[in-house]
């Protein structure tokens, strides 16, 4: 990397050496003054250009009268100007840098070789080829054995390459420090490295008690599929678009489910030959509330189109007890497994029209009906009666959900019931009860809302129904 004037090697390590170019006056072939060196280790001049060629950047020196002294490779790499030809000319002016220039440029960089510390600077060169190009310096003094000033190296880069790097290091600093989204590194054993502050909210611990835990000990649930999509990485690569996980994770509060929008690259050393892997770097950015969102409104535009279809299928029917079902049996898709409609007779409630219990099917008019059902106390369907209103239950854990189910003459399966109240015209004409069983969620509010909606048209049927008197407490057409 470096060459002298005379051999094409370092022959000058610099003002404190000896007459004979090592430190005691040794010649250079001798061994190498570094402590443990003996027979057979690499001279010190030898050892020194090594070294210089082995640098990522451009160094050069100068005595302490300006002349170049050293020259590596990056610097001919650079600028063009080989050792042979930098080594031994006094200072840049004229060949690495205009003359209108050097002055300056040689004063700055001399400057450095009466004060302490390190300088930089950045300065126009010129190439061999007589382009030009800017590079940033940083150049500190060399003293003697004695002291005194002796000379001044300077190592150089091209700007945009040094303006590159700080780019790099400061996009780390801001990623694991003020990045709006989580960021971890996790090792070749899946394990986290590095957390930023980020992914250290979200994942409910702090950046240094995370490190080094196993991933299944902070998410409960989906941590196979995280693991594996890292695993994929290790082994193959980025996947070319970010994935969509569902995890549960555990806090001090209970356990959270979040969807993550995450991104994944695989680390590999810059300084192997072949590439190492030394583990993935996994970004990520919480999208529960936006997913839930979307969620709703398909939810809400699918239902919505429910309602539409029940309602063109039910005008078409001429009997409106079956109008009355057609419109539950679009209500059940996606939404429960059965469907039940107990009307009022005087004071008790009448089975009128049911889904059958033990598998799925559409809802039709009970056979032999009028039977009074024995409701307890209590019952939900008796609470949506007297309430006018709506009335959510579900089994309780610590009960076994048949036995929940048959004491309110349920279908067995049954683990989640709804029971929207039948109005119309001012009057409470029965319940209409929604069941899930139980691998569906309980009902929530909204759940609710689309039950009445339903409930509002399978009323208008059953008043229609019970005008015609055909049903319980009709009074016919010609009734009070």
């Amino acid at each position: 990397m470096s060459a002298s004037r005379s051999s094409g090697t370092t022959d000058a390590l610099g003002p404190e050496e000896g007459p004979e170019g090592r430190p005691d006056g040794t010649p250079d072939g001798t061994p190498d003054g570094v402590p443990g060196a003996g027979p057979g280790a690499v001279p010190g001049s030898e050892l020194l250009a090594a070294l210089l060629d082995g640098m990522d950047a451009a160094l050069c020196a100068f005595d302490a009268d300006g002349t170049v002294t050293h020259w590596n490779r990056e610097a001919e790499r650079i600028l063009g100007w080989s050792a042979e030809e930098a080594v031994g000319r006094p200072g840049f002016a004229g060949w690495a840098v205009r003359r209108a220039d050097a002055d300056e440029v040689q004063g700055r960089l001399m400057a450095v070789m009466d004060g302490p510390g390190r300088q930089v600077h950045e300065f126009a060169l010129l190439r061999k080829d007589g382009g030009r190009v800017l590079v940033r310096t940083q150049s500190a003094g060399v003293r003697g054995a004695d002291g005194k000033p002796a000379g001044v190296y300077c190592a150089f880069s091209e700007v945009h390459a040094q303006i590159d790097l700080e780019r790099a290091i400061a996009l780390s600093e801001a990623l694991f420090e003020d990045a709006s989204w989580g960021v971890v590194l996790v090792d070749v054993d899946l394990r986290p490295t590095v957390v930023n502050a980020h992914a250290a909210r979200a994942l409910g611990g702090g950046r240094t008690t995370l490190l080094g835990r196993p991933l299944g000990e902070l998410i409960v649930q989906g941590v196979e599929d995280l693991e594996g999509a890292l695993q994929h990485v290790l082994a193959a690569g980025a996947p070319p678009a970010p994935a969509e996980l569902w995890v549960t994770l555990r806090t001090a509060e209970g356990n959270r489910r979040r969807c993550w929008r995450c991104g994944f690259l695989r680390l590999a050393s810059p300084l192997a030959e072949e590439p190492v892997p030394l583990g993935v770097g996994w970004l990520f950015q919480d999208i529960t509330d936006t997913k839930l969102a979307a969620q709703d409104a398909d939810r809400v535009r699918f239902r919505s189109n429910q309602l539409h279809r029940a309602s063109r299928s039910a005008a078409e029917c001429e009997d409106p007890m079956e109008a009355a079902t057609t419109s539950l049996d679009y209500a059940l898709a996606g939404f429960a497994d059965h469907a039940l409609v107990d009307l009022v007779a005087g004071e008790r409630l009448v089975r009128a029209a049911a889904t059958p219990s033990d598998a799925p099917g559409p809802c039709l008019p009970v056979a032999g009906g009028g039977i009074p059902l024995r409701y307890v106390p209590g019952h939900p369907a008796l609470q949506a009666v007297d309430r006018t209103g709506s009335v959510r239950a579900t089994a309780g854990a610590e009960r076994a959900a048949g036995e929940w189910a048959a004491e309110r003459q349920w279908p067995d399966d049954s683990v989640h019931a709804l029971c929207a109240v039948l109005r119309s015209r001012g009057r409470t004409l029965g319940v209409v009860t929604f069941l899930r069983s139980a691998n569906r969620a309980a009902f929530e509010r909204p759940d609710a809302v689309y039950a009445e909606s339903v409930a509002d048209r399978v009323a208008a049927s059953v008043d229609l129904y019970r005008s015609l008197g055909a049903g319980p407490g009709g009074t016919g057409p010609s009734g009070g």
